[in-house]
């Protein structure tokens, strides 16, 4: 009896564990992150021009694959730089023929090419409204590469989202740590000081489509997820916005 009693015990804290490694609100996809500009429809148009963005269905919106930027006004731009979004990243076949086109029609070189071994070609540029962009040359994942993180604990924080939304642990050219998600990467770098929140910020959130708002939400607040703005409708999209310990603006949503 005190054998069946055990086994069963086993069992129950097995079903326990397994559910607790369950993330929050299972991922569909990486969906898009939202910018913050001066002139929305003209920040389109340089992405499409300086980028190779593809327009969207609304003048606001452009996307690289199946990676949404969504892009909304400010009166008050902020660079993304030292915020808790530092950057997002975008990856060329030919960067160096790349960066010369960008630096012939006066786009913002913040560092210039370089070769990190064992990693790849890199470089950053900022937009003219203050969206901080590392372009790199990644055969393995060209078009949007990553959002990269900023963070007092990076290790924390890729296990936040990894028990949020879920994810696939990897290492980026066996190096650094991420998430994976529809290819695209989640990375955290350490900050030496608590970062700005993203809300304010030139690069706004990050989102990912998942199936349940209802459910999800529910989970979100259930593990502590601080609610910027309660599940809405717009159409037959809802969607919900969370911030994460870092204050970095997280976008739910469910598509139709």
């Amino acid at each position: 009896m005190r054998t069946v009693v055990t086994m069963c015990a086993s069992v129950l804290m097995a079903a326990a564990s397994m559910a607790a490694a369950e993330p929050a609100a299972p991922h569909l996809a990486l969906d898009n992150v939202h910018i913050r500009v001066g002139d929305p429809a003209q920040a389109a148009q340089w992405y499409i021009r300086n980028l190779g963005a593809t327009a969207g269905e609304a003048p606001t919106q452009v996307y690289f694959g199946k990676m949404l930027i969504a892009i909304v006004k400010t009166d008050k731009p902020a660079p993304s730089a030292g915020s808790a979004i530092d950057h997002i990243g975008l990856s060329f076949a030919d960067l160096d023929a790349t960066l010369k086109q960008l630096q012939a029609a006066g786009v913002k070189v913040v560092t210039p090419l370089r070769e990190v071994p064992g990693l790849f070609k890199l470089a950053f540029i900022e937009d003219p409204w203050g969206v901080k962009i590392e372009l790199v040359q990644d055969a393995e994942q060209l078009g949007f590469h990553h959002v990269h993180l900023s963070a007092l604990d990076p290790d924390a924080s890729l296990k936040w989202y990894e028990d949020m939304v879920g994810g696939t642990r990897d290492k980026l050219k066996g190096r650094i740590d991420g998430l994976r998600y529809n290819g695209i990467w989640l990375l955290t770098a350490k900050s030496s000081a608590a970062p700005a929140a993203s809300a304010e910020r030139a690069v706004m959130s990050v989102g990912w489509t998942i199936r349940d708002m209802t459910q999800a939400a529910a989970a979100f607040k259930s593990r502590g997820a601080k609610v910027a703005v309660e599940p809405r409708a717009i159409g037959k999209l809802w969607y919900a916005f969370f911030d994460d310990p870092n204050g970095t603006r997280v976008e739910l949503l469910q598509r139709p």
